[in-house]
Order: structure tokens, then C-alpha cells, then sequence
């Protein structure tokens, strides 16, 4: 029986978008995409939160081959990557190949029809794909540690995946629990309206300046009119980037001057901002720069001078109705409890789904029961016809564009030496696969992970395995050859 569809993809942000447009390049046109929200554009739908701008300049953080050359700033608001998902689906006709509001349940390999079957939540329809492909994002799962009492709390308790954009928080007496990159972000924005605001830091971060500034118009007309002027700003950017990522975090020991410069940058910046000795100490990180993934803030730290802003380092022993009592005894009381505590990446929610492949292997048990792995990150022995766009050492360079792009290119690859043996399945072989996991895991001994201090940094990086296995350790000239050039006979076409 044929599947109803060509392929099914899940998740409609950027990943998801870009499987699309490689989809149609390769003439598999009849395909489906899924959502569980109620609108495209993954991160940049769901969080809308004050202060919500990208981290990597927006001429990096976009389609090398959809260029915006109208970005209002050279960090943009979250609101532009929203509407530029948007225009990327149109443009694409994306769109009208979208389901929103649609909770996948899970998927399983039909070996006898040599298809997946996709079930929504409720049992109310299965679907059925030739191919299945896998975009649920790094970032899609929100993580609330089990704070003892937190359901007790009789304030208003708003997590910064669901953040009410009616939601005032003039004259608040409020806490913002985490210091991730989404706190950085928020952390000013609430100080200028709350009455008092309590910052519960378990874990300091690595902040750097912020080169941003507004893009004038005559600039933006230049991008628009001369599109290699805008490739050279990306071209800069990602080099800038390059360095910073590439150079200082994956190739630590071979240039660690460069990771202590960037750590000393961000000391400076730090020194240059907060008046008060003891609050930088509490401030200072005391893991190496790149354990966990450094930001970039102008304002973050100037609010702690502020006399209507605490910072809190003491562990959280307990929430009560009116507030928070941290393991010294001391009670912060609140009417207002804000979460940005991050994501789970690892745990029994990665994948997003249940996967069950060849001879009834569950992906997800798998890779915690074993060590998590990708071929080239995006393809798993026992697992035909299946494309995981946010697997284990997959993430390529800082902006997750680069990741986008060097799986579109694989995909190519794959797909076109498939069609040309006349055959409509494909398996990465186990060999292949132990191979490539053996090359990362080699080359990340280099890196800041293995080679520098991590170990009060609390970092996503690193699964339960205590391995750092999301990060691809190439740069991205590196990642996208790979992509075109992978070994062909790394996997199987045809059915077993």
C-alpha cells in the first residue's frame, strides 16, 4: 500500500521550513508538515517575552540563500524573525503544507510497506510517509525544576515559553528564577517595571558586549539593491563568530590564549558595569568561557546596580504561598514568580516523540541506554528513511542556520544518490556510523568541554552520559563539505 504522503516532517520552524524548500528542490512535493502550536516559526512563535532579540547578528541568523536585507537592527527583535518566517513560508509555499495544532504521539517503521506511520495525539488519525523527518528543535521542551511548595505559591507563577503579552508588571514585587541567555534578555526589561525584582542565580553566565545598533535606511536599501554587500556583513559575521566558537570553545587546547582573551573580554565588561566588588564575584562564572553558551548584553549587568534589584546565590530550599526561602533561612517575599529555568535537552523528552525503527528500537531509550549519536548528525542505524534535523552532534558553528543549511545539503546528497540507483529507501550503516562517533568524540578532546574546567558550569552541552554531544566540532566551511561529500556507500539503498 503506498503511504499517503512522500514524507512527514514535524515541526514548523526554521528546520522544519528548510526540510520543506529541500523537499520541493528534490521534486518530493507531496509532503506534510506538523506543528503543535497554532502558528509556524518554532522559538520565535512561542517565546515572545520583553526584551526577546536574537544572539547572533541577524545577517548570520537567516537563510544564506532568503537574505533580509531589511532587519531593523543588527540583533533583531524576536517580532522580525517571526514575520521573517513567516514571508520564508510564503515565498516557499510552506504554508498550505502545514498543520497546526497537531501533537504528534509518536512514529514507527512499517517494514512490510516500507513506511513510517505518524499517530496524532487522541488516536484520532494516523498518517502515513515514505520518509520521515524530525525538526522539533534543540529548545522545544521547557524545563520547571521541582521547587518543593511551588504549588502552594497564591501569586502569579508565568513561564517564559508562555509569557501573556497582556501581562503587567508595574509595581510587582517579583523573582525571576535562572540566568540563562532568555534572563539576560528579560532580566532589564522587568526591572523597568517592577517594584522590586529578586534574580535567583544558580549557575553565572558569560556575557560579552553587545556590538548592536539600529540599521539606517539607506543601508537597508543598499542590501536590497546590492545583495554582495550584505553577503560581506554575513561573511564578517560568521567569521567573528567563527573564531569565538570554532577556534576558543572546540579547539581549546590548541589556542587557549584566545578562550582566556574572550573570558577576560567578558571580566572587563563585567568590571566596566557593576559598582558593587561582591556582587561581581557572584557574577563571575568560575567554569571556562564556552562550557555553557555565552551571550551578549549591554544592559544585563547595570541592573544590578540598581537599588530595587537583588541578586540571590543561595540555593532555593523551599516556595511558600507569598515566597521563596533560600537554604540560609532567608525569605524573599514575592507576588510575582518568573521562570526562565531553560530547557530539558537529554532527559525522556528527547526526541520530542517516540521514535520505534527497524526490529522495534526506540530511539529515544537507545540513545540514553547507550550514547547518543547521528551519522553527520542526522541519520540512525536501524532507523530507513529517517532524518533527525536536531540529533547529537549536529549543531554546527553559533548560528543554528549553519546546521540548517549543512543538513539541507546532506539530505541533497543522500536523496540524489538514492533516486539515481532507482530505489526509495536508505539506512546509514552501523559502521559508518561508529565511525563518524568515533571522529567526534576525538576531536572534541580538544575542546574547552573535555579539556577545561566545566565542571560547576550546569551546562546543556552535556548529556547524562557526561558527554558533550551536541556541538559538531568543525567549523562550518568544514561542515558543509562534509555534506557534499560524505561517502556514499556509508549507507544502504533498497530494502533489507
Amino acid at each position: 500500500m503506498a503511504p499517503q504522503f512522500d514524507a512527514i516532517v514535524v515541526g514548523a520552524g526554521f528546520g522544519g521550513m528548510g526540510a520543506g524548500i529541500e523537499l520541493d528542490r528534490l521534486g518530493l512535493s507531496n509532503y506534510v508538515i506538523l506543528e503543535r502550536e497554532a502558528d509556524l516559526g518554532g522559538t520565535w512563535h512561542v517565546n515572545h517575552y520583553p526584551g526577546l532579540a536574537v544572539d547572533i547578528a541577524s545577517v548570520t541568523y537567516s537563510y544564506s540563500f532568503e537574505p533580509n536585507p531589511f532587519w531593523s537592527r543588527l540583533f533583531a527583535p524576536g517580532k522580525e524573525l517571526k514575520r521573517y518566517a513567516e514571508h520564508v513560508a510564503e515565498k516557499y509555499g510552506l504554508r498550505r503544507r502545514m498543520r497546526f495544532s497537531t501533537v504528534v504521539d509518536g512514529a514507527r517503521w512499517e517494514e512490510e510497506n516500507q513506511q513510517w506511520v505518524v499517530s496524532i495525539e487522541g488516536g484520532a488519525e494516523t498518517l502515513t510517509g515514505r520518509y520521515l523527518l524530525t525538526a522539533t528543535g534543540f529548545l522545544s521542551q521547557p524545563y520547571t525544576p521541582p521547587f518543593p511548595g511551588i504549588e502552594t505559591f497564591q501569586g502569579k507563577i508565568i513561564h517564559t515559553t508562555a509569557w501573556e503579552d497582556d501581562f503587567d508588571l508595574t509595581g510587582r514585587k517579583a523573582a525571576i528564577i535562572g540566568t540563562g541567555a532568555t534572563a539576560v534578555q528579560l532580566v532589564p526589561e522587568a526591572a523597568k517595571k517592577v517594584a522590586e525584582l529578586t534574580v535567583f542565580q544558580r549557575t553565572p553566565i558569560w556575557v560579552v558586549p553587545k556590538v548592536d545598533a539600529k540599521i539606517p535606511a539607506p543601508v537597508q536599501k543598499l542590501f536590497a539593491k546590492v545583495p554582495t554587500t550584505q553577503k560581506a556583513a554575513r561573511l564578517v559575521n560568521t567569521t567573528m563568530l567563527e573564531a569565538l566558537m570554532v577556534v576558543g570553545v572546540l579547539h581549546y587546547k590548541q589556542a587557549k590564549p584566545l578562550n582566556k582573551a574572550a573570558a577576560a573580554l567578558a571580566k572587563a565588561h563585567l568590571f566596566a558595569q557593576v559598582r558593587d566588588k561582591q556582587t561581581r564575584k557572584q557574577l563571575t562564572p568560575k567554569y571556562d568561557f564556552g562550557c555553557k553558551r555565552p551571550t551578549f548584553s549591554n544592559h544585563y549587568f547595570k541592573v544590578f546596580n540598581q537599588p530595587h534589584v537583588h541578586l540571590e546565590t543561595n540555593s532555593i530550599e523551599r516556595i511558600e504561598a507569598d515566597g521563596i526561602v533560600t537554604a540560609d533561612g532567608h525569605k524573599t517575599e514575592i507576588d510575582t514568580l518568573i521562570l526562565a529555568t531553560g530547557f530539558n535537552l537529554w532527559d525522556v523528552n528527547f526526541p520530542a516523540i517516540e521514535i520505534i525503527g527497524r526490529e522495534g528500537v526506540n530511539l529515544g531509550k537507545w540513545w540514553r541506554d547507550n550514547r547518543f549519536q547521528a551519522y553527520e548528525g542526522i541519520t540512525v542505524p536501524k532507523f530507513p528513511n529517517f532524518l533527525s534535523l536536531n540529533s547529537p552532534y549536529s549543531y554546527s558553528g553559533l548560528s543554528y542556520f549553519t546546521t540548517i543549511e549543512g543538513q539541507m545539503k546532506h539530505i541533497a546528497r543522500l536523496f540524489g544518490e538514492m533516486f539515481r540507483r532507482g530505489e526509495h529507501t536508505f539506512e546509514v550503516t552501523q559502521q559508518a556510523n561508529d565511525r563518524f562517533l568515533d571522529q567526534v568524540t576525538d576531536k572534541l578532546g580538544a575542546s574547552v568541554f573535555y579539556g577545561g574546567d566545566c565542571s560547576t558550569a550546569r551546562s546543556y552541552y552535556f548529556n547524562q552520559h557526561g558527554e558533550a554531544a551536541l556541538l559538531r566540532p568543525n567549523s562550518t566551511v568544514s561542515t558543509h563539505k562534509q555534506a557534499v561529500s560524505f561517502p556514499l556507500d556509508d549507507y544502504s539503498f533498497g530494502a533489507a
